[in-house]
């Protein structure tokens, strides 16, 4: 029986090279995209070297309301879910708002995830192996998480408003990792590094030409795409939960990221925001 993989973000770059490579090894791959054209671009693409056929699943993260539509439909599809790549990201030069009122960069970034994987745990744990990857970034290294101020509303900055976010990534990570360590389910997160995609071009014409100029320095989709997948797939991880990793090798993140008490106050708030509260286990 073939497994099951979900990739959020999997219309274009790291996740939809993620998508297509687990596609590849037999995994059947749901697509969540926000966008059904370039979803279904996403999808006759993989679909040309895939062992199974992906699914596209319609998801807009900025929205919880989608979020649960999107997970009641998979859940509903896949009653066992084996991996979770929870890959979509937004930065945003300025400052926007989601239809449930929270600052975007935050609300996409962890807190669409922190819902979307809260509804699908039950699904990962039917799995006798279920594996999360959370894509984090070394964006977070120079930054403090405001706990007071999670929507940026004192002030925003476009780069720490990220970074911010990716070090919530890992707050929830290494959260979550504790909570499931009884479990069949593990949790890491990965630094992905720099990587040619459209990433940022949502931002206008200064953005997208920074992009082009840089993009020669950069790691293709697909190079970077191997590390989440093999720590999707690798035998040698199957018990390895609540690590970094960066090209295929376990980092550290910072000090500052291991900090179980602040790490239990944004999961409070995570549930309080997102009127989700995960199961005790």
């Amino acid at each position: 029986m073939h497994k099951i993989a979900i990739v959020t973000g999997a219309s274009s770059g790291l996740g939809l090279e993620t998508a297509r490579q687990l596609a590849e090894q037999g995994f059947e791959v749901g697509l969540l995209a926000r966008s059904r054209e370039r979803g279904e671009d996403a999808r006759a693409s993989i679909a040309r070297t895939a062992a199974v056929p992906p699914v596209l699943l319609l998801c807009d993260l900025a929205d919880m309301g989608s979020i649960r539509r999107s997970a009641q439909e998979i859940a509903s599809r896949f009653p066992r879910v084996d991996v979770l790549i929870n890959n979509a990201g937004v930065i945003n030069v300025k400052r926007r708002v989601t239809v449930d009122g929270y600052e975007e960069t935050f609300a996409v970034n962890h807190l669409g995830h922190f819902l979307l994987t809260g509804l699908l745990l039950p699904n990962l744990l039917a799995s006798p192996e279920g594996r999360i990857v959370v894509v984090s970034s070394n964006a977070h290294v120079p930054f403090k998480l405001h706990l007071d101020d999670l929507m940026s509303e004192k002030g925003y900055l476009s780069f720490p408003v990220y970074g911010r976010s990716k070090l919530a990534n890992l707050y929830f990570a290494y959260e979550l990792s504790r909570r499931l360590a009884a479990s069949s389910v593990t949790v890491n997160a990965v630094h992905p590094g720099a990587v040619a995609s459209g990433f940022s071009t949502n931002n206008g014409g200064i953005a997208s030409l920074s992009m082009a100029v840089l993009r020669p320095f950069f790691m293709t989709p697909a190079t970077a795409a191997e590390t989440p997948v093999w720590m999707a797939t690798a035998p040698e991880l199957r018990n390895v939960t609540g690590r970094y990793f960066y090209k295929g090798r376990q980092i550290s993140s910072t000090r500052r990221s291991h900090d179980a008490a602040v790490g239990h106050q944004l999961w409070t708030r995570s549930e309080e925001l997102t009127g989700f509260t995960y199961p005790e286990l």
